[in-house]
């Protein structure tokens, strides 16, 4: 498995975890960030149009 593909398979499964056990952030694996979850996009009620890693609204920033 390649690099890119396995830090997003960590990625995928931290923020499941963090969805699971409802808290609002994990730790990026690469860069020490915190990241938001969709969960916590949930909670908070409305899309910002920041293109976040997990928005559960669908926003993507055009290129």
């Amino acid at each position: 498995m390649n690099d890119a593909k396995t830090t997003k398979t960590k990625i995928e499964e931290l923020h499941k975890k963090a969805c699971e056990e409802g808290r609002d952030f994990y730790i990026d694996p690469e860069t020490g960030y915190q990241v938001m979850t969709a969960l916590y996009h949930r909670k908070r009620g409305h899309c910002c149009e920041s293109a976040c890693r997990h928005c559960p609204y669908g926003f993507k920033k055009q290129d």
